[in-house]
């Protein structure tokens, strides 16, 4: 598939056209890709994925504010830092299949970076960046509020699942969740851990992270959300 077909193809799923095309290609443009085409750098997406991170902290900040009168400061900054996280913003990404669209390098390609939550949440903030340059605050807030801020509720368990998990542990039976490192891959400087989380031996959650801590939040999320429902 082309790139100007790749490109329309994602306008038509998070239902937004660029009236500036190169504003989404260049968002979807890894700096691996950019190296591979002798691409200026400036002409990634990182820049533009710089942009969308502060347009992205105005948008939540001001939602939060407004949606909850009720809390404080600390506990607004806590909400935020979980809806913001790479985590969470990966989780949107996919949502709107972003992977698939990212114009990367053949190596970055064949080692999984189209599922790389790094990579997957840079780009999600690169495309709102993307989208403030090309018609303003207000069609960014709606993107966001769109794709991000559904289940609030619930992404913002994320940001405390491993306490939260404890906490339900311990009043169904007063017994603690045990992590236990099943597996890791990759080269010493870009490893992926995978956690599982137990209770009374049985297997409530696998995750995945750069980091054992990264990858034992994961799973201790996806329990709470196997749980919850």
């Amino acid at each position: 598939m082309k790139i100007e077909e790749q490109l329309l193809e994602l306008e038509n799923i998070i239902d937004y056209h660029f009236k500036n095309k190169d504003l989404l290609k260049m968002a979807l443009t890894h700096s691996s890709y950019a190296n591979e085409k002798r691409i200026k750098k400036t002409m990634n997406n990182e820049r533009v994925e710089f942009l969308g991170d502060a347009v992205l902290e105005l948008i939540m900040s001001d939602y939060l504010f407004h949606t909850y009168p009720n809390k404080n400061e600390g506990q607004l900054t806590k909400m935020r830092s979980s809806l913001v996280c790479e985590y969470t913003l990966a989780m949107c990404a996919k949502d709107i299949s972003l992977g698939k669209y990212l114009l990367l390098s053949k190596g970055e390609h064949m080692t999984g970076g189209r599922e790389r939550d790094s990579i997957l949440s840079d780009a999600f903030e690169s495309v709102i960046g993307a989208i403030y340059l090309d018609s303003g605050y207000e069609k960014a807030r709606i993107f966001v509020e769109k794709y991000l801020l559904q289940d609030v509720e619930d992404k913002t368990l994320f940001y405390d699942a491993k306490t939260i998990l404890q906490e339900m542990a311990q009043k169904e039976s007063g017994q603690n969740v045990v992590y236990t490192l099943i597996g890791e891959s990759g080269p010493d400087h870009n490893k992926t851990f995978t956690v599982q989380v137990e209770f009374n031996g049985v297997v409530l959650g696998i995750g995945e992270g750069r980091t054992k801590k990264a990858a034992e939040q994961k799973a201790a999320y996806e329990s709470i959300l196997k749980m919850k429902a």
